[in-house]
This record gives C-alpha cells, structure tokens and sequence, in this order.
C-alpha cells in the first residue's frame, strides 16, 4: 500500500546546506531569476523600468542571457518568435502600467498564434493592490484586468515566498496544450526586498498532456476509413505540437488531400501528390472542401481567414481536433475532440485502416489548376514572380516572418515554406509591426542561421527602431521592406484617407545605424537577397514597388 508520505521528495544534502547558508543580499528579484534558472530558461527579453529595477538588477548577477530591445511591444513579438522556434516558454520582463501595456498587442498575437511566453511586470507596492487609487507611479485600477482578455491565464505574487511557485504554476500554463502567454504580476516592495527564502533548487512546471477520449477516435477513424471523398485542414496546432509526421502518415494512409491554413503552414509538404497547399480564400478550394463526405479538421477553429470569410459551409461529416476548448464546434458542429493535435493524431494513426483512393492526386490536381486559370485571367506575374525570387533566395531552413502586407497576403496562400515552423506571420491577431522584431527573436533561437522579415513601409515604421537592437547583438536577419508609399492593402480595399504615408529613406536610415542595406528591383531581387542573407550581421533591402492583391472570391 502506497502512503502520501512515501511520494513526498526528500531534500539532498546539497539543498540542506544551500537552504541552511543562502547567499547574503538576495531579493525578490533574485528569486524570480533562480526559478527561471531551474526551469531551463537561458535568454530573457524585455525592458528596466523604475519599479522592476530589482528584477533586472537580479538578472545581470545571473548568467541569463538579457535581450532588450527598444519597445515593450517589439520585446513582446520577438519573445513570440523564440517560444514559436524553440517550443519553449520565453520570458518577457516589464514594468508597470505602461511598459505592461505597451505589451498587449505583442502578447494578443502569441495568444491568437499560441506561442509560450510568459510575462513578468513588475506592479505597485503590496499596500496599493486590490484597486485603491494611493498615487503610485504607474498605477492602474487593476493591472491584471488589462491582461485577462488577452493572455492564457495571470497570476498575482504578493509575498515573496509565492514567486517559485507562481512561477512555475505560469511556466505550466503557458507550455500545456494549447500553448500560450502568460502574465505574472509582482509588486515592486516584493521585487526590492531581502528574503531569507532559500535559493531555489528544485522546480517543476511539467505540462499537462491533453490526451484524446478513445471512444471519440476511434468513431473518427470509422467515419474516415469509410469515407469517399475525406479530406483534411491542418492548422497551426499541428505546427505547435509538433505533429506535421503525424499528420503526413495519417493523410497517405486514407489517401485524403490536405490544405493548410495560413498559420499551419508548413504542417504538409507543399508539393506532396496529396497537397492543396494554403489556397483557402479562393471559391474552388471553398467548393473542394464542402463537398468533402468527411472533413478532418485538425488544429484549427476555422475561424475568418480560414474559412474564406465565412463562407465556407461543409456538407458532410465534421471532426474537429482542437486543444483549445474554446475554439471546438465554435463555427460547425461536429464531432468535436478536445486534445493535442499530436497525441490526436497518433490515437487515429493506431486505429484508422488503410483506405485505398487513386483518384485523390487527379482532383488535387485539377482544383489548383483551376485556382491557378483565375489568378492567370488577372495581370499578376509580378506578385508571383517575387515569391518565387524570395523562395529562391531563402535557404529551406531557415525561417521567414512576414508582417501584415500585400505580399504577406500573397505568401499566406502561395509561398511554399518547406518545412514545418519556418513560416511565421502576424495573422493571428493582425497587429503591425510583427515581422522584424520577431526574426530577431528567431536570430537568438536559432544562431547561425540566416532570418528573413518583410514587412511593407508602413509596418517598417514600428519597428526601425530595433536596427539598434540587430547591430547591438549582431544578428543575422535580412530585413525586405517592401515601400509602396503607404498602407498598401488599405489602398487595395480602396481606402483613400490617411493611407499615403510619405516616409523616409529606409536605406539611409538603416545605414545611420551601421546596418548596411541595398535598394533592390524585382530583376534583381534573387540575387540581391542571397548576397544579403549570406553576409553576416543584420541588413536591409528595401523594394521599391507597388503591389496588388488577387481577387476575393468570397464577395
């Protein structure tokens, strides 16, 4: 018989003696750093600020490796980059009231994108919690309330005995299915304090697994084994979990042809006889999918984009795997099974049969010839041409971030990203300013290894100022700017009022940083971006060119 007091860990004599002599002078702030220490973390972001000063002074006697870059937000998105790369949770370090907020975009798009960072701000002292207005610097009614609608889960430290475990209660949270931001609040008299708190030598935050209900699978695989025209949407969530093996087993096993959504690109091999690519907002991929008898959808809540603006309505039989509850049967009914997209995967990989189909590569074939008949009646060879040059010039490994632009819009559908997570963009939340301090997050995740952002010249100008930061740390990004003088896909919905942008001389501004950069033509794109990619350190191309956007189809 198994008593509670036989699980219980005892302390090695290495923790006796750590908790019996603690280091003199250790604060709040150095408890926050020895419990990120003990949950793996290597590389922080964020910014100081006066009530989290403990906090990063705890960070420079520690060997983290601190990354700050010039805004909050942009800090925020490149701490998205590095948790989207690496699976890991990255930490974001802020300060009160409106270095905290200043997040909030950066942490609505890893939330949309269920990228795991875990936010720590700093807030006022202890005796102005719970909403009584003391003056503060800083002080808002209700800090957490800003974040709650956003980020996965917040949590409160009010003494600090809590930080350990509030912390690795968030670090859980942000690394169990589905993943996602996390925002920790401290209070800055916590943060400054001495503690006689020992250092902190064992921590645990082990994600919960989510694991599929086996009665719901295995009617799954009936209904897919026994279907005549299956098809499957992949969406980001089979990215997260890491499951894109998974998934290209599943789909040769039933002969079902697969379409990735914009955030799950990369889930399926692009030019596999079974790949409807990306090309959802186009009316004969909409008509392929509804006239699926079955229709396995696996990591997606098929929400407006991938749903070619909500007129997409199935006609057969729903499955939907989706781990977060809140997305399930959210826009059609179906079969709705709550679970990693991974673990999910696997259970109908070990019940599904064989399902025989030589038919399914010839109507793969013939919808993305038809989609490619519409795009051909249009005059856009030039926007296809730049893909092509940029997919050219880009090494298969290496990843890619796109900010909200016409060309991104192009690349959601039409850019083949070989491998699974090299693909990464804004359209989770939809906010500017996404791409060039997100592949600087990428530089850090994934060193010596060369990082495309593009983003137009309007979202270019969130973000210049982070060339600082990629020549302060010598990172490898290519920064394209595409500069059409304006919000260009505003213009392209036809929006004449406030979408002319006259702006600067992005080459010479990034020249004034010490980045050196280079103004390209579409003729010369390939080889310009190839030269750049190849250089080591941080550069700029900036392309002068005015774009246009295919056809909706769902007007």
């Amino acid at each position: 018989m198994t008593h509670d007091h036989d699980l219980v860990l005892r302390p090695t004599e290495a923790q006796k003696a750590a908790a019996l002599a603690p280091p003199p002078g250790r604060t709040g702030g150095d408890l926050v750093v020895e419990t990120l220490r003990g949950l793996g973390a290597t590389t922080v972001f964020g910014l100081p600020g006066q009530h989290a000063l403990a906090l990063f002074d705890a960070v420079g006697r520690s060997d983290l490796r601190l990354v700050g870059l010039r805004t909050e937000n942009n800090a925020g998105f490149a701490a998205d980059a590095y948790g989207r790369i690496t699976g890991e949770a990255a930490p974001l370090l802020l300060s009160t009231g409106p270095g905290a907020l200043m997040a909030l975009p950066a942490l609505a798009e890893a939330a949309a994108a269920s990228a795991p960072v875990v936010a720590i701000s700093s807030q006022v002292p202890v005796a102005g919690l719970g909403g009584g207005r003391r003056g503060h610097l800083h002080e808002l009614r209700d800090q957490s309330a800003s974040f709650r609608d956003v980020v996965k889960s917040v949590h409160t430290v009010r003494t600090p005995s809590q930080i350990p475990s509030v912390i690795a209660e968030a670090w859980e949270s942000a690394l169990s299915a589905p993943h996602g931001p996390v925002f920790v609040e401290i209070p800055e008299d916590v943060l400054r304090a001495e503690t006689i708190v020992p250092q902190v030598t064992g921590v645990d935050a082990t994600p919960h697994e989510l694991a599929p209900r086996p009665e719901l699978t295995a009617l799954a695989a009936h209904w897919l084994e026994n279907a005549t025209r299956p098809v499957i949407i992949a969406g980001g969530g089979v990215v997260r979990s890491d499951a894109a093996g998974k998934l290209k087993q599943l789909a040769e096993r039933l002969n079902a042809p697969v379409v990735t959504t914009f955030g799950g690109k990369g889930a399926f091999p692009w030019t596999h006889p079974l790949s409807l690519q990306s090309w959802l907002e186009d009316r004969h991929m909409t008509d392929f999918l509804e006239d699926a008898d079955v229709l396995l959808v696996v990591g997606s809540g098929l929400g407006e984009l991938s749903s070619n603006y909500h007129t997409f309505f199935p006609t057969g039989r729903v499955v939907q795997i989706e781990a977060d509850l809140g997305k399930l049967e959210s826009n059609h009914a179906g079969l709705g099974i709550h679970a990693d997209a991974r673990l999910a995967l696997q259970a109908l990989l070990e019940t599904v049969s064989e399902r025989a189909d030589p038919s399914a590569p010839e109507r793969v074939r013939l919808v993305l010839a038809d989609i490619a008949a519409r795009l051909a009646t249009q005059d856009l060879v030039q926007e296809q041409q730049l893909l092509t040059s940029i997919r050219a010039a880009l090494p298969a490994r290496s990843p890619s971030f796109w900010d909200m632009t016409i060309l991104s819009y192009w690349a959601w559908s039409a850019f083949d990203p070989k491998h699974p997570n090299t693909m990464h963009s804004a359209q989770g939340a939809g906010g500017l300013g996404y791409a060039f301090p997100a592949a600087l997050g990428a530089c850090l995740a994934e060193p010596d290894t060369p990082v495309l952002a593009v983003s137009g010249d309007g979202g270019a100008m969130y973000s210049v100022a982070e060339l600082a930061t990629a020549r302060q740390h010598d990172l490898d990004v290519t920064w394209l700017i595409v500069d059409d003088g304006g919000y260009g896909i505003l213009r392209d919905y036809g929006c004449t009022t406030g979408t002319e942008l006259p702006g600067p001389d992005f080459a010479a501004l990034a020249e004034s940083f010490g980045v050196p950069a280079a103004t390209t033509a579409p003729e010369s794109l390939t080889a310009d971006l190839k030269k750049a990619l190849a250089a080591p350190g941080p550069s700029v191309l900036v392309l002068p060119a005015t774009l246009r956007m295919f056809a909706p189809t769902h007007v």
